[in-house]
């Protein structure tokens, strides 16, 4: 059981938005891969009161190539999950985690030459 927030009616100050087991696992299933395949080498991740970020690195000292976020309160409208590149655009965005995160899952996809 948890403790009464201090004031109550209002969210706690101290909740943070957090991956679960299973997110996590979908999102260092990829991670793996693509780190095998010498795209990604680095990872960092933040949980705040509104969102949870899974950021992708290719090198430690770089901005992040690729935002993976997860924002509860857009549930119900354009889907709580969404992968954002370097630039902020927004790439991909919906309800499920492991359909927004086949949009990275591209990179892994080369020709191969005869």
């Amino acid at each position: 059981m948890q403790p009464p927030t201090p004031f109550p009616g209002r969210p706690d100050p101290d909740e943070k938005v957090v991956f679960d087991r299973r997110e996590l696992g979908a999102i260092m299933t990829l991670y793996g891969r693509m780190v095998a395949a010498g795209e990604w080498r680095d990872y960092g991740m933040s949980f705040l009161r509104e969102v949870a970020v899974f950021a992708v690195f290719r090198r430690t000292a770089e901005n992040p190539l690729y935002r993976i976020e997860k924002r509860p309160k857009l549930r119900g409208r354009q889907g709580q999950y969404a992968v954002i590149g370097m630039d902020g655009q927004i790439l991909k965005r919906g309800a499920d985690l492991r359909t927004v995160l086949r949009v990275l899952e591209r990179k892994l996809i080369r020709a191969v030459d005869d």
